[in-house]
């Protein structure tokens, strides 16, 4: 597909902002995780039952917003332009926790946090805006920097996130606030438009919505396949935020301090990987060995957790994990080279929609494994089976990648 028409200069520095915009996002969405669960409970006279089932309703409509209006920024994209559903994205974010930070009660917070799903949709746009501004061979290695920006993010912003929490409840939420709506300031100022009008589609209705988005991937086998052996993917990443502190926890004992620093370690593995390694993986290997060998790392990094009896040999693994990203970053670019430019939004919409029924049905696939592994009334005395299911998971998604993806040559993976 050809690329748009903006000049080298520009094109930095619109990723520059992009990237920007993705780390100010993930890093506010961190920031609020160490006090949403407090918050929830201190509306509901500290009952932690009540408190955990509200929380987990929560975390669904989430997903579920993300689910159904990824589709809608994406094909509103498409036709109006990137930059004006970026900045709007920022601009909802940043009211929207100030909402949250003000509400009185549950039924305020519960409004924000589907504004929340709804605004944080607009990384479909990002990922649109950044297939439209590379040229193709780049788009992994810039695929993976976004990668980082997910790491910093999820790293930083809950560390800072409980810091502040321990001033105030609130206080993170209006932290998140100035965040998001300086960085909305900016990006008036320095975000071109990167989609020309020439190159935009007409809105259609039946194409902004889930079930109308998902039909885009079926208009190539490449395509279809390469979404099939994505939303496996996707579904393997939600074992890592369900039930890894659990697993830790339980099997080794560890507190609050030593899980954080596994989860700093994870996130600074995967930030090399993602920020230093697939750029020159890709480009001496191609896209299609950077997928097969991530899926390849991913499962015996998954297959180390979950038979490490030590936590030692838990470390051991997390530098295959990390690996894993190769894959990621390789799946996202050679899905956008099978559509046109004036699709870029849809198909962001489309893979966003699946990540979101990842989101939806793994957590409740995970922990319903898990219970059951470490039940004393199944016997099973596994408690690593989540981690050795999702190995199971990805080696489907690499056995759908293979049967679909041809090889080609070095340049056009």
């Amino acid at each position: 597909m050809t690329d748009a028409p903006m000049a080298a200069p520009r094109r930095r520095a619109a990723f520059i902002f992009v990237f920007f915009t993705i780390l100010l996002d993930m890093l506010a969405l961190g920031l609020v995780i160490p006090v949403m669960p407090r918050l929830v409970l201190s509306f509901v006279e500290g009952n932690q039952v009540v408190a955990t089932d509200i929380y987990g309703i929560f975390a669904t409509v989430w997903a579920l917003m993300q689910f159904l209006f990824s589709p809608l920024q994406g094909a509103l994209s498409d036709r109006y332009g990137r930059r004006p559903l970026i900045l709007a994205s920022n601009f909802g974010l940043g009211l929207d926790y100030i909402l949250m930070a003000l509400a009185p009660n549950l039924v305020i917070l519960f409004i924000g946090r589907m504004i929340s799903g709804i605004a944080a949709a607009s990384i479909t746009t990002s990922n649109a805006y950044i297939a439209d501004v590379t040229p193709e061979e780049q788009r992994a290695a810039k695929f993976g920097l976004m990668g980082v920006a997910f790491g910093v993010g999820f790293i930083v912003g809950p560390a800072l996130g409980g810091l502040l929490g321990s001033i105030d409840m609130r206080l993170p939420f209006w932290f998140a606030a100035v965040l998001s709506l300086l960085n909305g300031c900016y990006g008036l100022f320095v975000l071109p438009e990167s989609l020309p009008p020439e190159r935009r589609a007409k809105f259609e209705w039946r194409r902004a919505n889930p079930i109308g988005a998902l039909r885009l991937l079926r208009s190539h086998r490449e395509l279809f396949g390469l979404s099939a052996a994505g939303f496996l993917n996707s579904l393997g990443h939600v074992v890592l935020s369900t039930i890894t502190v659990l697993y830790m926890t339980f099997r080794y004992g560890w507190d609050e301090r030593m899980i954080g620093i596994t989860m700093a370690l994870i996130g600074l593995c995967t930030m090399i990987v993602q920020g230093l390694l697939i750029g020159r993986f890709v480009a001496l290997f191609g896209e299609r060995a950077a997928l097969f060998a991530g899926l390849v790392f991913g499962m015996a990094g998954f297959v180390t957790f979950g038979v490490a009896q030590t936590g030692y040999w838990f470390w051991a693994g997390i530098p295959l994990l990390a690996l894993w990203g190769l894959a990621n970053a390789a799946f996202i670019a050679m899905m956008t080279r099978r559509v046109l430019p004036t699709e870029q939004g849809r198909l962001q919409g489309a893979n966003a929609s699946l990540f979101g029924i990842a989101n939806l049905i793994g957590p409740a696939i995970f922990t319903t494994i898990y219970a059951r592994a470490i039940s004393p009334e199944h016997g099973l005395d596994l408690p690593g089976a989540p981690f050795l299911l999702t190995a199971v998971i990805l080696g489907m998604s690499f056995l759908v990648a293979l049967a679909v993806v041809r090889p080609r040559a070095h340049a056009g993976s």
